[in-house]
């Protein structure tokens, strides 16, 4: 095995820093974390734990172990040994030979054998978020004697653990943030739903009732009653499927933004009287923040330009662009006033558009005229 040695300095812990402020994805940041830490200490392995209430760790991500020898390793570890150590009593580890620890009992068959050791927890005031461990110390080739952590590496460790804590704790808030805000656009769609959906419900049973009381006597009316009961049953179904289409996007996760957006398009186009078209050119992977922005972003505008605008075509196009993304929404509609519909207040989601494009880093450009349509853009930088 190729030794070598580790990122020194000043540069070397400030690119670390930054790395782990560079997304706040919770997942990403724990990764970060472990991968910049092996780099800066030159260790062969490094985990990092997030724990449970249950003795057990609600996230666990490795570096140095490939996606086969983690697969062959099985189950997670417990809180055990010198990692229960470190999370319940907050103290620094550093060992010649973790084997030799008082608590230590074995490993799975197909774990990799470690020797000298070091971990760190992860604290912020009083609740230690996780530890930090890193095995097996990399020795440069004319290195004399034997190799392992120094008290430098654990200083070096404990301040890359410090800024760790600050990431993960802002990864955490972020995603709290998200997850008030769908549950904000939740109530939103449940309120739109009963706004809209059931006034038409409520207008399809009186014409019913006034379609049945003129059979008998006036059946000419009775049928054009009966047509308006069929026109007002139609309406309301694209009212309901189009809030289902938005409270139940398809999985980004699984399927990615190309796909769901194309998915969405499909939909939009058989449910709606307006030609709905969705292009993606040379679309590459995006942070999944970004790329949940970028499709409620198209929701929003989709729903305006089917919903408000009285458009007849519309079309969605994504575009790669270098590491990040151009979204396309143009509609055909009868366009407005971007000037006096914000001096009014109506702002059609545009102010919530604009959030999320902020809140990714991104930027947003709506182009409007009363008549000429609409075309909202919103571009990414990627990860």
């Amino acid at each position: 095995m190729s030794t070598r040695a580790p990122r020194g300095g000043i540069e070397a812990v400030s690119a670390a820093v930054l790395a782990m402020n560079r997304t706040l994805e919770v997942r990403e940041v724990l990764q970060t974390i472990v991968a910049s830490a092996r780099e800066l200490l030159g260790a062969e392995y490094a985990a990092l734990g997030v724990p449970d209430d249950h003795g057990g760790f609600a996230q666990f991500v490795v570096d140095g172990v490939s996606d086969a020898q983690w697969k062959a390793i099985g189950p997670l570890p417990r809180q055990h040994g010198v990692l229960a150590a470190m999370l319940h009593e907050g103290t620094p580890q550093r060992l010649a030979d973790v084997r030799d620890f008082d608590s230590f009992a074995g490993w799975p068959r197909a774990h990799p054998v470690m020797t000298d050791f070091i971990g760190m927890p992860i604290v912020d005031g009083d609740e230690i978020l996780g530890a930090v461990f890193l095995a097996n110390k990399q020795c440069a080739p004319t290195t004399e004697g034997g190799c392992g952590f120094t008290q430098a590496d654990e200083d070096l460790l404990r301040i890359l653990a410090d800024h760790a804590a600050i990431a993960l704790t802002n990864a955490r808030l972020h995603e709290r943030s998200r997850e008030l805000t769908l549950a904000g656009e939740r109530a939103r769609i449940a309120h739109e739903l009963h706004d809209a959906v059931s006034q038409k419900l409520f207008s399809l049973r009186l014409t019913a009732q006034a379609a049945a009381a003129l059979v008998d006597g006036n059946p000419g009316r009775a049928k054009e009653e009966i047509r308006q009961v069929a026109a007002l049953a139609a309406e309301a179904a694209d009212e309901l499927r189009a809030v289902v289409v938005e409270l139940r996007p398809a999985a980004l996760d699984d399927d990615g933004l190309v796909a769901t957006l194309r998915t969405q398009a499909d939909v939009l186009d058989r449910v709606h009287t307006a030609g709905v078209t969705f292009h993606a050119i040379q679309v590459r992977a995006l942070p999944s923040s970004q790329e949940e922005a970028l499709l409620r972003v198209a929701q929003e505008a989709l729903h305006n330009a089917l919903r408000h605008a009285d458009a007849g075509t519309v079309s969605v196009t994504l575009e790669g662009r270098g590491k990040g993304a151009l979204l396309r929404i143009r509609d055909d509609g009868r366009g407005f006033d971007p000037t006096a519909v914000r001096r009014a207040g109506r702002h059609l989601g545009l102010v919530s558009m604009r959030d999320r494009a902020d809140g990714v880093g991104g930027r947003l450009t709506v182009e409007s005229e009363p008549g000429k349509g609409t075309v909202i853009e919103m571009e990414v930088p990627g990860g």
